[in-house]
């Protein structure tokens, strides 16, 4: 019976922990929402910039080295 609690325990602790941080989760409010958002457009513009300039930049080096 020992080695069954043993086995379970972790089990046990995760879901404890698990519904734990669910209890304190919350909706984020309006602002919260708009500032995660416009952090998380930001983010996009930027990654997209990069590819881009990566992209202009390698066509014409890709073109000198197979021409």
């Amino acid at each position: 019976m020992d080695q069954v609690h043993e086995a379970t325990k972790p089990l046990y602790d995760f879901a404890k922990d698990s519904r734990r941080f669910l209890q304190r989760c919350t909706k984020p409010d309006r602002k919260e929402f708009t500032k995660i958002a416009i952090a998380t457009a930001i983010g996009f513009g930027i990654m997209g910039f990069i590819g881009f300039f990566v992209k202009l930049v390698h066509i014409p080096i890709n073109n000198i080295i197979v021409s």
